[in-house]
């Protein structure tokens, strides 16, 4: 088969633009990367919250939309709701019409690996994360009773059915931590480290001197709140430094908690441009995660675009990124490291160093070739 005739369904768990949040870089970057190699790509979208994308038809031969079943009605007592939620019989209608092979974005629209049908399809799957760990970490870090105790029976169920389809299908993971997690709790060998795809070629990062450290991320989502939170009050309260945290949504009593600290302020939904312009102009970038598995997208942006990264050993575990951030066990270390980086310049020793690991490692072109000689 020449490479004009490659067709790849490929179903996204989300529709993959805008690309205004972490989930979607992997998804649209991929997509974009796959179609400058000629892959012919017929592209399916679960929709729930984000409006169709004529932007899509510019990479794909043809997109199809599929409502997610929100609520009770996605609701299932043997499978995790991200899945349950997902399920769609014109889906499997419409990837039955011929035999192309399939890339399953995230385990969430992974269903169709339980249907008979398709045991003998060429199918790969993209792992965006270890879900039943990410879903453990959310049932710790919130305070609801409501969402703690659906956080915990979610966790619950993925580990059975993430279990059960590591044993079925060739797996992409996006971190060589959650390659590790899986070869080692779930004894598959049958999975394969596949770096993200990403909008930065080149590493951009300013020399000199920034002008204050910035924490970032979408502030809605329970981790990076906890986060914001733990750097205010364990980090910064007494560090007296400059600290700016920005991002998408975020709570009142966060808002509040910042309103009461001195040399901190809150940038709230600021634009893609704006985000960036902060990122660019701190002299820190402090991002700690408590979340170990998946990869921090927000510590690559500041990595390719920012000077100083000082993050937890969470925030980079399994990834080729330690060598370039300066890393901290806990907070008087985190401490110690930004005192010592606040004035320090970014110069052309670290310029180097970033590049020599980012550069190679995270090129679009070379992994969509990668991901092509798997496929075929």
């Amino acid at each position: 088969m020449s490479q004009v005739d490659k067709h790849l369904h490929i179903i996204c768990l989300d529709i993959p633009y805008p690309v205004d949040y972490g989930g979607v870089f992997d998804l649209f970057y991929k997509i974009k990367a796959l179609h400058e190699k000629g892959i012919k790509i017929h592209l399916h979208c679960f929709e729930y919250g984000r409006s169709r994308q004529a932007e899509l038809s510019r990479y794909c031969i043809d997109v199809q939309y599929y409502k997610r079943k929100t609520g009770i009605k996605g609701f299932s007592a043997t499978l995790p709701y991200i899945i349950s939620s997902r399920k769609s019989t014109a889906l499997l209608q419409n990837l039955s019409k011929n035999d192309y092979p399939i890339l399953i974005e995230g385990i969430h629209c992974s269903h169709l690996l339980t249907d008979e049908r398709f045991k003998s399809r060429k199918i790969i799957l993209r792992l965006h994360n270890v879900e039943y760990l990410y879903y453990r970490e959310l049932y710790r870090t919130t305070n609801s009773v409501f969402k703690k105790l659906y956080y915990f029976f979610e966790s619950k169920l993925l580990f059975r059915y993430e279990k059960k389809i590591s044993q079925k299908v060739l797996i992409a993971s996006v971190s060589e931590q959650d390659l590790l997690i899986y070869r080692k709790q779930f004894y598959t060998d049958r999975i394969f480290y596949l770096p993200v795809f990403l909008p930065y070629k080149k590493v951009l990062a300013l020399e000199g001197i920034g002008d204050y450290c910035l924490y970032h991320g979408n502030l809605s989502v329970p981790e990076n709140e906890k986060a914001a939170t733990w750097l205010l009050k364990n980090v910064f309260k007494d560090l007296g430094t400059a600290f700016v945290i920005a991002g998408k949504n975020p709570s009142v009593s966060l808002e509040k908690r910042v309103s009461q600290q001195a040399n901190t302020c809150l940038v709230i939904n600021p634009t893609e441009s704006e985000m960036q312009d902060l990122i660019e102009k701190a002299q820190i970038n402090v991002l700690p995660s408590f979340n170990k598995t998946g990869i921090k997208l927000k510590v690559m942006n500041a990595l390719f675009n920012g000077r100083h990264c000082v993050v937890n050993e969470a925030a980079t575990l399994g990834t080729s990124l330690t060598g370039a951030c300066h890393t901290g066990s806990n907070a008087e270390a985190l401490k110690s490291i930004i005192t010592q980086l606040y004035h320090l310049p970014f110069g052309e020793e670290d310029m180097k160093l970033r590049k020599f690991l980012l550069e190679g490692n995270y090129d679009n072109s070379k992994n969509a070739q990668q991901l092509i000689q798997w496929i075929w």
